[in-house]
């Protein structure tokens, strides 16, 4: 089909507020590994979709799935041996005191049952995110979406804090003094729930901040954060839907990076490497609380074929070693990452972890002023190129760059030298 008369129709029975990325919608029709095709044989390296973390239509994925399928099919209200196997492969791959798991379709679920069971086992109501957060599309969880929900906008349970940036810091400090500013903020949210009689339940956060641009997080900001929220009573729990899964290179999990241990953590996108599967980690103190009173069941989720496919994703990462390769083809990306912000003086900062890259465009190193049309035309660009990345930031002015995990060297040169011509070109 045509993709403009494609275009139209999705438009009549979808609207034209359903988001579709670039210029020109791109078509696609086929993946394999890092690669996509579009509908006119066009070959694209995907730098941006971290659902197929394995990397498109994986053959042992694809497999599991297929003779699952095959097999059975239920839900998790009779035995089977596959959730079983599943969560005890997913929790021992977490600290010791998150020993129970709890099975989702979709991150937005998943992030909404661990404000159930926050709110459920503290007794307060109060949700502490920063001031461009996304955690999910459901009603509850749009109460927390400062960065695109209106829901967010004027909740009496929800507060925000500046999120923690080295690159535009808070009162133009640094180190320490940056890090105590920034927790200080969330004191101050738990002093100002006090005030008007609401209950800290917690902070959900994602640890290495990726909506709000992948940031560099000042040093000790976290420890100091979660002990205000725990001295209030509250839980730290950790998004881990788009850092999770080795995106960050030598540990399974992005909060990993630092010192505190959540009460909860949430998983989705990659866990199925595109198969709908999802899903909550939490110490087992409060799994055992929060069933005795409120029972969590889910039609489809943690189904005989999911948990096969999470299976498959999890022997992947051991027969591959995939941390390890994400650590090292990170470390390559970077060092040409930074090459290009010593050429072009368009790109005020480069961040990393794994791999999970972006690049911060401004029209003045000084000031840091965003360079968002720029940023727009270099997405576009890297398209026409045949490189597909994103942009993000509160000020849209991230490149925002997270490929599969079978991310190769050779993957990793024709992206720098896409982006070397694509910034030429401005």
């Amino acid at each position: 089909m045509e993709t403009n008369d494609l275009l139209a129709r999705r438009y009549k029975v979808l609207g034209q507020s359903s988001p579709l990325f670039y210029d020109k919608p791109l078509h696609l029709v086929r993946g394999e590994g890092v690669w996509l095709w579009d509908v006119d044989g066009n070959k694209y390296l995907d730098v941006y979709n971290n659902v197929p973390v394995v990397g498109h239509c994986n053959p042992t994925v694809v497999e599991a799935l297929s003779q699952q399928a095959q097999t059975l099919n239920i839900h998790t209200r009779y035995l089977h041996e596959n959730i079983v196997n599943y969560t005890e492969r997913l929790v021992a791959t977490f600290d010791d005191s998150l020993s129970m798991a709890m099975l989702t379709c979709t991150g937005s679920e998943a992030n909404e049952l661990a404000l159930r069971m926050a709110r459920f086992c503290t007794g307060g109501e109060g949700i502490i995110v920063t001031d461009y957060a996304y955690h999910g599309n459901t009603e509850a969880v749009a109460e927390l979406g400062t960065g695109f929900m209106p829901e967010a906008e004027n909740c009496a349970r929800v507060r925000s804090i500046p999120y923690p940036d080295s690159y535009r810091s808070l009162n133009g400090l640094q180190g320490e003094a940056l890090a105590k500013a920034y927790a200080d903020e969330v004191k101050k949210a738990i002093d100002d729930f006090h005030a008007q009689g609401i209950k800290l339940a917690g902070i959900l956060i994602c640890p290495e901040f990726a909506n709000e641009g992948l940031l560099n997080v000042p040093e000790g900001f976290m420890d100091q954060a979660i002990a205000h929220v725990r001295n209030a009573g509250g839980l730290y729990i950790a998004d881990e839907v788009q850092g999770g899964f080795g995106r960050t290179g030598i540990h399974m999990w992005s909060h990993q990076w630092d010192n505190v241990v959540p009460d909860i953590v949430t998983l989705g996108k990659p866990m199925g490497n595109g198969h709908p599967l999802a899903g909550v980690v939490a110490r087992g103190d409060l799994v055992t609380e929060f069933g005795k009173s409120a029972m969590y069941f889910n039609t489809f989720g943690g189904n005989p074929v999911s948990c096969a496919v999470g299976l498959a994703v999890l022997d992947v990462f051991e027969r591959d070693n995939i941390l390890q390769h994400v650590a090292d083809v990170g470390a390559y990306v970077t060092k040409g990452l930074h090459s290009l912000m010593a050429k072009y003086d368009i790109i005020g900062d480069v961040r990393n972890r794994g791999l999970f890259f972006a690049i911060e465009l401004v029209s003045d190193k000084v000031d840091k002023t965003p360079a968002k049309q720029e940023t727009l035309q270099i997405v576009n660009s890297m398209r026409k190129l045949g490189v597909l990345i994103s942009k993000i930031g509160l000020h849209d002015n991230v490149l925002k760059m997270r490929p599969p995990l079978v991310f190769t060297i050779e993957n990793a040169d024709f992206l720098l030298s896409s982006l070397d011509q694509a910034f030429s070109e401005l």
